[in-house]
């Protein structure tokens, strides 16, 4: 597989004041990330408001994120239901817009069992031929996705990566074990992305390849020089960076995400506009102590920067 990068920002998606999407800052907010530390960029993901974006609203983001940046950074389409055959549907439509990767959450709500889920995606992933990113977050799906039936789906050769949002590094560690004993491991031929912001460096120390982040939105060369310096062997320097991230994690999770990652890029005077109900904006009290936080990290210089 192409290597996509170590740090990937799930990337908000811009809306206008009537609550359409602003294309034209999508494809500026890639081009920025790009050029702030992102390998590359995540387009429809759970940050980019997935669930109220309709499937004319993804491909178009997805074509016009790739004409944004071409061939300087990878572009990883989010494409998963909880419907297998409208999740093939979709995801033979995506991949005609040129992403480089596929990402698939597993099916919400309906909480299917672990071999419905390893049906679920051997299903999608022998139906495209473009690399799958398997997306694991139970806390939003319902279900956790099992180090036996990660281990299943490993044998499929266009599943290459798993973005990991359980906490649990025990887990995680189980699953970088199943790729070497599947001979996954190879020229990084199966990779873990971190989907939590706040463990990019331990699930690194076992056996991780990078983070599909929300924080490098604001802070992208620092998590870049995180990863960089722990593959360099300076862990010291990577533990520093990893705890002087911390508030900022905090404060740009402290309500429901995007929120406060919009939130973040307004005050930095990028407008990416509001949020589509049902997700509503930031308390006042909230935004003042991510900008505070923001002030902290240097990343803005004034209250009203």
């Amino acid at each position: 597989m192409k290597d996509l990068g170590a740090v990937i920002t799930a990337m908000v998606t811009p809306f206008k004041e009537n609550g359409e999407v602003n294309y034209e800052m999508a494809g500026k907010l890639a081009k920025r990330l790009l050029s702030n530390g992102s390998d590359g960029v995540l387009v429809a993901g759970t940050t980019g408001e997935s669930p109220t974006l309709s499937s004319e609203e993804k491909l178009e983001l997805f074509s016009t994120v790739r004409e944004a940046i071409g061939s300087r950074g990878t572009m990883i389409a989010g494409v998963g239901t909880n419907d297998t055959k409208k999740t093939v549907e979709f995801a033979k439509l995506a991949q005609d817009k040129g992403p480089d990767a596929l990402l698939v959450v597993s099916p919400y709500y309906n909480k299917p069992p672990q071999e419905a889920l390893y049906r679920h995606f051997r299903h999608v992933a022998e139906s495209v031929s473009l690399p799958v990113i398997i997306y694991n977050i139970p806390g939003r799906t319902g279900v956790n996705i099992l180090p036996e039936t990660l281990g299943r789906l490993m044998e499929i050769p266009n599943i290459k990566a798993v973005k990991d949002c359980t906490c649990d590094l025990g887990q995680v560690s189980e699953f970088a074990i199943l790729a070497r004993e599947k001979n996954r491991a190879r020229d990084d031929d199966f990779v873990i992305y971190s989907g939590e912001d706040g463990l990019v460096l331990p699930i690194l120390s076992v056996g991780g390849h990078g983070v599909i982040s929300v924080v490098s939105h604001v802070a992208g060369p620092k998590m870049q020089r995180m990863i960089q310096a722990y593959r360099e062997g300076n862990i010291e320097e990577a533990k520093e960076i990893h705890l002087s991230m911390r508030p900022l994690v905090q404060a740009l999770f402290e309500t429901t995400n995007p929120i406060l990652a919009k939130a973040a890029m307004n005050l930095m005077g990028f407008d990416v506009g509001g949020l589509r109900l049902p997700l509503i904006p930031a308390a006042d009290e909230q935004v003042k102590k991510l900008e505070s936080v923001m002030i902290q990290q240097g990343i803005l210089r004034t209250q009203n920067a």
